[in-house]
């Protein structure tokens, strides 16, 4: 089935709303597109300048397209979303700024596309919410624990953390350089987007760091109590991911009992980017059956 034709835009679906999180009044920003009867949601990464469009434009059709209604998140301190600083579990923090969209728009039931920190959101939220999740993809991230070939933190973490300390256009060539397997399909149009966004929102940079100093571990290891999502789970890898290595994602499916594992060679952290059509035509039919 086949309803969305025209591609959607960030600006046309753009939404912001006032959420109770933890407690506190914030104004949080999604990207809402299509109709469907099923929703997804799709949760980004954490790096500099992030938000939900930037990291799922190459797939948002492809779901709509498909009959899905997507949600696009801007977690709290990225995007249009409000600024903060977590002291605590990021990982948390986000699935609690999920809950209270989905209340808001009276959405009783999910599924979840994660990349990097959203796979770790997507987990946490699961744990909290499993009668509100439908299924899981989680990409790069789910904090089934520390990688146990690599040390951690990885390359690319450290030159991720570098960045958010001197953001400039420099630091983020270096950062994007081992984000993909081909660095060569970085144009420097995307490079000067990406850069634009982040010194648009220095507060969120700021304040990124600023987490970090008061609690390093902001994504902490679920490892123990993976085997309580029971909902089916596709967990993806690139086999080059330089930020979570590819063992990790071992560990989560060894964790849960009702997840199945692809992995992409030639692939960086980034699979719905960089292998976009065979990762649309994967998870849509992972979705289906």
């Amino acid at each position: 089935m086949t309803i969305q034709t025209a591609p959607l835009t960030e600006a046309a679906t753009s939404h912001l709303i006032r959420l109770e999180v933890n407690e506190l009044d914030v104004q949080v920003h999604y990207n809402d597109c299509g109709a469907g009867a099923e929703t997804v949601v799709m949760l980004h990464g954490s790096g500099p300048g992030a938000t939900g469009w930037a990291n799922f434009h190459r797939n948002v059709d492809a779901f709509v397209g498909a009959g899905y209604r997507v949600l696009l998140l801007d977690c709290l301190g990225w995007g249009k979303s409000d600024p903060i600083v977590c002291t605590g579990s990021r990982s948390d923090l986000n699935a609690q700024t999920l809950k209270a969209l989905l209340d808001a728009l009276q959405l009783d039931k999910v599924h979840i596309v994660g990349n990097s920190m959203g796979g770790h959101s997507a987990v946490a939220f699961a744990l909290s919410n499993p009668a509100r999740v439908g299924k899981l993809i989680l990409m790069g991230g789910g904090t089934g624990g520390p990688s146990q070939f690599v040390p951690m933190p990885t390359e690319g973490i450290k030159l991720l953390q570098g960045l958010y300390r001197e953001p400039t256009i420099e630091n983020l060539k270096k950062m994007m350089n081992v984000f993909v397997f081909d660095p060569g399909s970085m144009t420097e149009a995307l490079f000067q987007a990406r850069l634009d966004n982040m010194l648009a929102r220095k507060d969120h940079l700021e304040n990124f760091v600023k987490s970090l100093a008061a609690n390093p571990r902001q994504f902490p290891d679920q490892g123990s109590r993976l085997g309580e999502i029971t909902a089916p789970t596709l967990v993806i890898w690139g086999r080059d991911d330089r930020f979570v290595p590819m063992d990790v994602g071992l560990r989560l499916i060894w964790g849960m009992p009702n997840a199945e594992l692809h992995i992409f060679n030639r692939c960086g952290h980034w699979a719905q980017w960089e292998h976009a059509d065979k990762f649309n035509r994967m998870t849509l039919d992972f979705l289906a059956h």
